[in-house]
């Protein structure tokens, strides 16, 4: 039996890529730790109105700078999250979650990131993607004599 995917039409070229990178982010999203993706406005250098950003904001309570890793591949976007064990502390009660995580966005081309910026238990990244260029090409075609 055939499957049928969103990517199987023979109008859509070289995206087989894209379809087993949508699958392999579907498996494995447990929720944890919760995130917002929001649409963000970004002010140019020169202080006019800029343009339409996205911020990606995890709750890492608990979380230092040091714990986190942020890194791109390709077109994905991945952040890891591992606390270290303190021994200086004894606990009495632990209901503050400090397993280790990752969460791995994809992103379309062109796509930058602007930064992150962990403050109040918040890790936010800023991504930008530029207004693309519109290019007609004209084709020509070969003729065989």
């Amino acid at each position: 039996m055939n499957r049928f995917t969103p990517f199987s039409s023979p109008l859509l070229l070289g995206f087989d890529g894209v379809e087993r990178t949508l699958e392999r982010l579907g498996k494995g999203s447990d929720g944890y730790p919760p995130f917002n993706i929001e649409r963000i406005r970004t002010e140019a250098a020169d202080g006019n109105a800029g343009g339409d950003a996205i911020r990606i904001t995890l709750a890492v309570a608990g979380f230092q700078p040091e714990d986190l890793e942020i890194t791109t591949e390709e077109n994905q976007l991945t952040i890891r999250g591992a606390q270290s064990d303190r021994t200086d502390r004894e606990f009495l009660h632990r209901g503050i979650a400090s397993r280790q995580f990752q969460k791995s966005f994809l992103f379309a081309d062109g796509m930058r990131i602007l930064g992150a910026q962990l403050k109040n238990g918040l890790l936010m990244v800023d991504l930008v993607k530029p207004e693309p260029e519109r290019v007609v090409r004209k084709i020509a075609i070969a003729v065989d004599e």
